[in-house]
């Protein structure tokens, strides 16, 4: 058996990195499909003082007061990860900790240097429907 030359343990190493590389990414190539179009709540989902995300959409929506409920999209505008949770009356972005108000999206602090895209809920019977 002839020893493996120099050249031939980079290329084997190099196509052992591409290859671990496109494993990598076939994880990044499957995004959670969300929904950006009208989604629907039940009302009752929505704590009052706080607010819920919704998975597979592009909405947060919240209930400051009992009966007024808001919805925001989820998108901060910092870096662009979604908003993951509601924790009382702030909405956060646990990518890089902004915190934005369930009132009104806006700011109250991290690195976002704006608030969250509205979007408009509207209560009927014991729904709500969000739209962009």
């Amino acid at each position: 058996m002839t020893p493996a030359t120099r050249r031939d343990l980079l290329r084997t190493g190099g196509l052992a990195a591409a290859g671990v590389g496109a494993t990598a990414l076939v994880g990044c190539s499957a995004p959670e499909k969300k929904t950006t179009g009208p989604a629907e709540v039940a009302a009752a989902d929505v704590p009052v003082g706080s607010g819920k995300i919704l998975e597979g959409t592009n909405y947060v929506v919240t209930q400051p007061t009992k009966g007024s409920f808001c919805a925001f999209v989820r998108a901060c505008p910092h870096a662009g990860c979604d908003v993951s949770k509601v924790v009382e009356s702030e909405i956060i972005c646990t990518c890089h900790d902004s915190r934005f108000s369930i009132s009104d999206g806006s700011r109250l602090s991290g690195p976002a240097t704006a608030g969250l895209g509205k979007a408009t809920a509207k209560a009927s019977g014991d729904k709500v429907s969000i739209t962009a």
